[in-house]
């Protein structure tokens, strides 16, 4: 399960991909767009804006910006930065292994061999998929489902 702090970054990073590079937005209103507390909002903004994620600027139409390309930033490079590693126990981590404290045998383990596969799985999608697939993803998933609204095909039969 991933962490809250991550999802809630995640959250903030694809509502800014969605408006566009450069477009800027505070963070009281994409707390108020997301459900997301504000004050917790704006430590994790902070944290993106510091790993380069985003940008900022001041004033009226101030706020964060997404200041990379959303299709090169992948779903787990933002909760390695946020969560730090992302593997279930230390010793599978890619950034920061660890054995494991009360490891008898790291090769013979079973939870291990067992977590490892798992992990594998998830780190392959996360590492591969983008915020801009995200997006993309969500998008056809909801135009799948007709959430376009009763009057997307108004007009098509005339």
């Amino acid at each position: 399960m991933i962490s809250q702090r991550s999802r809630y970054a995640l959250k903030a990073l694809i509502r800014l991909a969605k408006l566009g590079r450069g477009v800027a937005r505070s963070t009281r209103l994409l707390a108020e767009q997301e459900g997301i507390p504000s004050a917790f909002l704006e430590q994790i903004m902070i944290d993106l804006k510091r790993a380069g994620f985003l940008a900022s600027r001041r004033g009226k139409e101030g706020g964060y910006f997404l200041d990379v390309d959303p299709a090169e930033l992948s779903l787990a490079t933002v909760m390695r930065q946020i969560d730090g590693p992302v593997a279930p126990l230390p010793c599978l981590s890619r950034t920061a292994y660890r054995r494991c404290e009360d490891c008898v045998e790291e090769s013979s383990c079973a939870l291990r061999a067992i977590l490892s596969e798992a992990h594998e799985a998830a780190l392959a999608t996360l590492e591969k998929r983008s915020l801009a697939e995200a997006i993309a993803l969500a998008d056809l998933q909801s135009s799948e489902q007709g959430k376009f609204g009763p009057d997307v095909f108004m007009g098509a039969f005339i």
